[in-house]
């Protein structure tokens, strides 16, 4: 099962009853597009808190370009807003 979602990076401008939120989008792919979005459900069950002014990733379908999905909440300490990777060791035997 492919998994067709697009993800993007947006700020948190209004929250709404029902832990729903309208996120304007800041990636470049659909700059200043404005979503209609609720928590995803591993959200909910860790009880991730969101804010307006907080930066989140989105996921939405192709199939319904207003709605999506917020999936997760980057820190306010990460300047340039990216997820957190797992630290991936590369080694060359050189």
């Amino acid at each position: 099962m492919s998994k067709d979602v697009i993800e993007l990076i947006g700020v948190v401008e209004e929250s709404y009853p029902n832990a729903t939120f309208r996120v304007r989008i800041t990636s470049a792919e659909a700059e200043n597009h404005e979503l209609h979005c609720h928590l995803a459900g591993r959200m909910r069950v860790n009880r991730v808190r969101i804010l307006p002014g907080d930066r989140v990733k989105v996921e939405m379908t192709p199939y319904d370009l207003k709605k999506g999905r917020i999936v997760y909440r980057f820190r306010n300490d990460d300047p340039l807003g990216n997820p957190q990777t797992s630290p991936v060791e590369t080694s060359s035997s050189s």
